[in-house]
């Protein structure tokens, strides 16, 4: 019995990942899948893989190994991949983006659409997460991000720069600038434990009400009239029933970049897709600053 690369595949993706249903998210596959596949490698090398726990599968020394293995074929399968479509001159196919999502709506959706009517022939993918996905293993093919740099191994571009405010309900709002002397409450991410920095001293008073661990979140509490919140000036001034309160100067925010590998950013594909963003995203900068 021959081995094939999907089940090497597998067997690496289950000992990265420790369980089935984690290859199998990984792979795209359904969990009867991955182990249909581990057992099939078993027999076709005669040893056992993984020792089957109540808790999930184990992997022995020899999965390790075979792992190992697999991972330097799938390091030159993607190298493989990246160099066929950086030299593609073709604007057919396919092209897979990934982006936060909250860029998606305002800041990204006139330029996607100029791209899909200029290019018919390319069918985008749009991977929508806040979670960097890993361009040299191909699970995008370019990046948009919010950050302060690319990346050492990855091509950017600097697309626009950033600033932040404090926004709020209308009626909160108004109740902050008509009395000075009142509380204002923050609502914050859970990595900041304080109010922000550099407020402004003619509002004295301020306490974090509420923390999330969620930007979507934060902005449907803001729209319920439950504090304020630092957002990105993007996002407070395209998202509905949000208004600017001047507690807190303009602070500076990450930028936005389009980032590729290196090898993948000369395609054509991703040429167009970068010069209709760039374009865009320019002309369009004083939705990012004060």
């Amino acid at each position: 019995m021959d081995l094939s690369w999907d089940d090497l595949r597998t067997v690496l993706s289950l000992v990265r990942g420790g369980t089935l249903a984690a290859a199998a998210e990984d792979l795209g596959v359904a969990y009867t899948t991955i182990a249909r596949r581990i057992a099939r490698a078993e027999a076709a090398m005669g040893v056992t893989l993984f020792e089957r726990l109540a808790d999930g599968y184990r992997p022995t020394e020899m999965a390790k190994l075979v792992a190992e293995h697999a991972a330097t074929m799938e390091q030159s399968q993607d190298a493989l991949l990246r160099g066929v479509l950086g030299r593609d001159q073709n604007l057919t196919g396919t092209l897979t983006i990934t982006a936060p999502q909250l860029l998606i709506g305002p800041a990204l959706g006139p330029a996607i659409e100029t791209f899909c009517e200029n290019y018919p022939d390319v069918r985008l993918d749009v991977r929508a997460t806040n979670t960097p996905l890993d361009l040299t293993r191909r699970e995008a093919d370019l990046a948009i991000r919010i950050s302060k740099e690319p990346g050492d191994s990855l091509m950017g571009l600097r697309l626009v720069e950033q600033q932040s405010a404090a926004f709020a309900a209308p009626g909160v709002a108004e109740l902050i600038a008509r009395d000075p002397q009142r509380t204002v409450e923050w609502l914050n991410y859970v990595a900041y434990e304080d109010v922000p920095k550099g407020v402004d001293p003619a509002w004295p008073n301020h306490r974090v009400k509420i923390r999330f661990d969620d930007m979507v979140a934060i902005l449907g509490a803001v729209q319920a009239g439950l504090g304020v919140a630092r957002v990105p000036f993007f996002l407070g001034r395209t998202t509905a029933g949000l208004v600017r309160v001047p507690v807190l100067p303009p602070q500076p925010y990450m930028d936005i970049w389009v980032v590729a590998h290196r090898d993948v950013w000369p395609s054509a594909k991703v040429t167009a897709f970068r010069e209709i963003l760039a374009a865009h995203m320019r002309a369009n900068r004083a939705l990012y600053v004060a």
